[in-house]
């Protein structure tokens, strides 16, 4: 089975016009979803759970009768755990391990120092309350999404995680609530879309309001998100999945092959992009797809995904596909390469950097241990993947002693003035020793 996927050479006339045309998407500029989306929110603010039923019949297609039959407890998630099968069980709970371990390196300490005029100056880390995750539940069910966001949240200390998941004709996924179970959530509520979001974002009489919403969504989603951000904090708005591999020919074709595959059976708006200087080798991993794709449960899919948005780009050397992969800052980065270190030292912009041919992406999506909410579109340019940095705030503390509060009150009036604010400067010079303040 053939697959049409675009055939690039970076020697080719226009090849970055073409290359940004492959890499454009619409990152939510869609006038229909942006009206929906507000819409919906404003319903969920002014009607509270009676529209929150109310979309979920709609979009879910099954009937609560009430606002308590959306509530996942700590006992429903507890008893999809015991009904698992002792190799999911184990699967989840080793995920869950490595997540805790590599999350638990990234857990920042208060500090504070003494300046030349006894001043003390610091920072003060504190978690967030409460956090809600958007687990996507619409196409297919995503457990690793609730050990991914979940878990940081939970090394960073948070008061409370709230998961939603949208219940496609009511139907609970068992492995997201046990997921939920491992991660410490003892309450869900079986709603998603835009209507999710704007519950979490501003409370109704069952589901209560949060501080910060994380986790990817579809278009309504990452819609709703955009909107309701400044009421509630939001990790990312986040477009579709991304990967691109840089190779050098010395992989088997077919991991490469199966790693593109992995990426564009997500859904047909994924990319998956490989750069790469032989030629020859581009020709064996097109004949490795060719070979493997019929053999796909989701072959469907993947071929939408790969002619969509797909390549294969032969780039003169490996320093210009470095290059491209700073100017793509793909969500996902696979040096597949037989030295990657060498390139990784100049890489700028990716999510997640995945290193060396054994290290494939799919690993960081269930078990390496970083979250797997990475920042898309390019927008790794600015952005940090999930962690537990997104769950604290930091407070700046500031102690002036009397002896030093004089220099910093005398630097403080002077610009205070500048900016034409004299009662700044008034309040600043009233704290600085033996100045005469009735002049």
């Amino acid at each position: 089975m053939t697959i049409d996927l675009r055939r690039f050479s970076t020697a080719d006339p226009g090849f970055d016009d073409v290359l940004d045309a492959l890499l454009y998407w619409d990152v939510g500029e869609d006038d229909q979803v942006n009206r929906v989306a507000g819409e919906i929110i404003r319903d969920i603010r002014k009607r509270g759970d009676a529209a929150l039923l109310e979309y979920t019949r709609r979009f879910d297609l099954w009937e609560p009768p009430d606002a308590h039959a959306l509530v996942l407890s700590a006992d429903d998630f507890q008893s999809a755990y015991a009904g698992l099968d002792r190799e999911q069980r184990r699967a989840l709970e080793a995920a869950a391990e490595r997540i805790d371990a590599y999350h638990r390196h990234q857990l920042a300490a208060d500090w504070e120092f003494t300046d030349a005029e006894g001043n003390r100056l610091g920072q003060r880390i504190t978690p967030l309350d409460r956090v809600g995750i958007y687990v996507p539940g619409g196409q297919a069910a995503y457990p690793s999404t609730v050990l991914m966001t979940a878990i940081p949240a939970r090394v960073a200390g948070v008061g409370e995680v709230v998961m939603t998941v949208p219940t496609p004709d009511g139907v609970r996924n068992p492995l997201v609530l046990a997921a939920g179970y491992i991660a410490g959530i003892e309450l869900g509520f079986a709603v998603g879309g835009a209507q999710a979001v704007a519950a979490l974002a501003f409370g109704t009489a069952s589901l209560p309001k949060v501080d910060k919403i994380v986790g990817p969504g579809g278009a309504y989603v990452a819609a709703a998100k955009r909107q309701v951000f400044g009421a509630v904090g939001i990790d990312i708005i986040a477009g579709p999945s991304e990967v691109l591999i840089i190779a050098d020919g010395t992989a088997p074709e077919e991991w490469m092959a199966l790693d593109l595959f992995s990426q564009a059976e997500h859904d047909a708006a994924a990319q998956a992009i490989l750069l790469c200087p032989d030629s020859d080798y581009l020709d064996a991993v097109s004949a490795a797809m060719a070979r493997l794709l019929p053999e796909r449960p989701r072959a469907a899919v993947i071929r939408a995904s790969l002619e969509g948005r797909g390549a294969l780009v032969q780039t003169r050397n490996l320093d210009e596909a470095v290059a491209l992969a700073n100017r793509i800052a793909p969500e996902h980065l696979e040096l597949a390469v037989d030295d990657p270190d060498a390139l990784l030292a100049n890489i700028r912009h990716a999510g997640a950097i995945f290193v060396g041919p054994h290290s494939p992406e799919v690993m960081g999506d269930y078990a390496a241990g970083p979250s797997h909410v990475l920042p898309t579109f390019g927008t790794a340019r600015f952005s940090s993947p999930l962690g537990v940095y997104d769950f604290q705030k930091r407070s700046s503390i500031v102690r002036l002693s009397p002896e030093g509060v004089g220099g910093v009150a005398r630097v403080s009036a002077v610009l205070a003035r500048g900016e034409g604010l004299e009662a700044h400067a008034l309040a600043a010079e009233l704290r600085i020793p033996g100045l005469d303040h009735n002049h």
